[in-house]
């Protein structure tokens, strides 16, 4: 386990070395991906008998979308955590491709008000830092927020894709990028993909956010974020369904 008690403070921000933030991150991101498989896995393989209501190991289901989405939430310490799920059926090699590459925390096309995306640092081939920017006439909910986050991507031994993404501390990501202007700092507390094979040539997407973007939501905002949960799906849905499913990777 990599420790930052000891990196200098500079102003608010921690001075730290590429090798140490690299060690600190590994072992956060794999925390991180250790939780949204839990997420993915839980009760997974129901057969759709989900009810509005119902509690699955602490998720409860808050919404079942005619288009197939599933929205569920559970309280983690202080914080809810958001799950949308989706499961695709009959999934051609390339299709399953075409879900992979797509996750990209970013890419802009998943959020109309992300006006900015950035790769600041990478820290090996599948370990990103990027930053996140919400603009002035994003929702209440983003307006004006920034985050800096991590983007790590790992295929475990079964092909099942995660990508998890979440914020660095706010000291460290002071030092590796200043605040813009006058935009606030959020706190992706927790966020990313599973993207699943199933044996009957189905696969399961799960997408999975616990976030402060620095001034908790009202419970008005509940609505909004998961309406933007079932958004991004379905931006994901479209890209898969326009995919060719005769087309194999070779």
């Amino acid at each position: 386990m990599s420790k930052v008690s000891n990196v200098p403070r500079l102003n608010g921000s921690w001075s730290i070395s590429e090798d140490s933030l690299r060690r600190f991150v590994l072992h956060a991101s794999g925390n991180c991906i250790q939780e949204l498989l839990s997420a993915s896995m839980s009760n997974n393989h129901r057969g759709g008998g989900d009810v509005k209501g119902d509690y699955y190991d602490g998720w409860k289901v808050v919404a079942l979308e005619e288009n197939g989405i599933e929205i569920s939430k559970r309280r983690s310490g202080s914080f809810n955590s958001f799950r949308s799920r989706w499961l695709l059926k009959s999934v051609s090699p390339q299709q399953f491709i075409t879900v992979a590459n797509a996750i990209d925390a970013a890419k802009q096309q998943w959020d109309a008000d992300l006006v900015e995306a950035k790769y600041i640092k990478d820290l090996e081939d599948n370990l990103s830092i990027i930053r996140l920017r919400f603009g002035d006439h994003s929702k209440p909910l983003f307006r004006n927020r920034e985050f800096i986050v991590y983007e790590r991507r790992e295929t475990m031994d079964d092909g099942t894709l995660v990508v998890a993404v979440a914020s660095l501390p706010k000291e460290i990501a002071a030092g590796l990028h200043p605040k813009h202007n006058n935009s606030i700092r959020g706190l992706l507390l927790q966020s990313g993909w599973v993207v699943e094979k199933i044996d009957d040539d189905s696969c399961m997407v799960t997408y999975v956010v616990q976030l402060d973007p620095a001034g908790w939501m009202p419970k008005c905002f509940v609505n909004r974020l998961n309406t933007k949960l079932v958004m991004i799906i379905e931006n994901l849905k479209k890209q898969v369904l326009a995919c060719p499913t005769n087309v194999v990777n070779s």
